[in-house]
């Protein structure tokens, strides 16, 4: 009998703490996708009373086919703010958003320079360290408006975060800045910031989009623009299979890299962005030598 007491009793403490815990919760900060955690969660490092929620799972890779679930809507009744890439990355929350006006929302592409194709923004800003560094301020910057109470707390973690992405900048520069070869293959569309940001050449992207498989036509196209500028380097992702990028290696002798624009990664890591972006470094070195 003593020991059924003591077991409820132990019960009850422990329902009462994780009440507790989440009553803790005075902001939910929802992020889109994983990209945008990865920098909130640098941001929102010990702040009292912030919960962080990643809204697409962490391996879903870009949200170009993502379709929201009704875990999704909940997740975005119950936030009080929703952290986005923008530039028309998300374009399959407007009507979630729409019917949530008290949902505030913090652009992380606002007032970015992007770059476009055929008149549609890329919206892979993140992919590019200092396309990075802006969103990163972005974001701190909504924080700020939402949570003023904390400012301190938001202005400590950002400009720690800005100092290693500085830092990691400034090294892929400086290690990058006397390559001669700058012409690369890519197998998507998500490095044109990486490579505005070290003045890499794409001369022709493999698939537009994830998926989407290219002609014949496409394929011999590609081909004799890597035979014509004797090209050496695809690069591919990890996210996605990359057949077309192999069959074109077998036909020109290119070599398939993989480049991680780091769509995808751990939650458990808020550092994941900085390592994945020195592994980047490290192939490129290798495959442009």
């Amino acid at each position: 009998m003593k020991t059924w007491i003591l077991s409820l009793l132990s019960a009850g403490l422990l329902l009462a703490g994780c009440a507790k815990k989440e009553e803790s919760a005075r902001l939910t900060v929802v992020t889109s996708f994983y990209p945008m955690y990865i920098m909130t969660s640098n941001l929102v490092k010990d702040v009292p009373g912030v919960k962080l929620i990643n809204m697409a799972p962490p391996f879903s890779g870009c949200l170009h086919d993502y379709q929201m679930t009704p875990r999704d809507m909940k997740t975005l009744n119950d936030a009080d703010l929703l952290i986005i890439n923008g530039a028309g990355m998300e374009s399959f929350l407007d009507d979630a958003i729409r019917h949530n006006p008290k949902l505030k929302v913090i652009d992380a592409s606002r007032g970015i320079e992007l770059i476009e194709h055929q008149g549609t923004p890329n919206p892979h800003i993140f992919a590019g360290v200092s396309g990075a560094m802006a969103q990163v301020r972005n974001i701190t910057t909504g924080l700020e408006h939402a949570d003023p109470e904390y400012i301190g707390y938001y202005r400590e973690n950002v400009q720690r975060y800005l100092v290693k992405l500085e830092s990691l900048r400034a090294k892929m520069h400086s290690a990058l800045r006397d390559v001669k070869n700058r012409d690369i293959i890519t197998f998507h569309e998500a490095f044109p910031y990486f490579a505005r940001e070290f003045s890499l050449n794409i001369l022709a992207v493999i698939e537009r989009e994830p998926g989407s498989e290219p002609s014949a036509g496409e394929l011999a196209q590609t081909i004799g623009i890597i035979r014509k500028n004797k090209v050496k380097a695809i690069f591919a992702e990890p996210q996605y299979p990359a057949k077309s990028a192999e069959a074109i290696a077998r036909e020109t002798g290119a070599r398939v890299y993989i480049l991680d624009p780091v769509v995808t990664g751990p939650m458990d890591d808020p550092e994941y962005y900085l390592k994945a972006m020195e592994k980047n470094l490290e192939v490129l070195k290798e495959a442009l030598k």
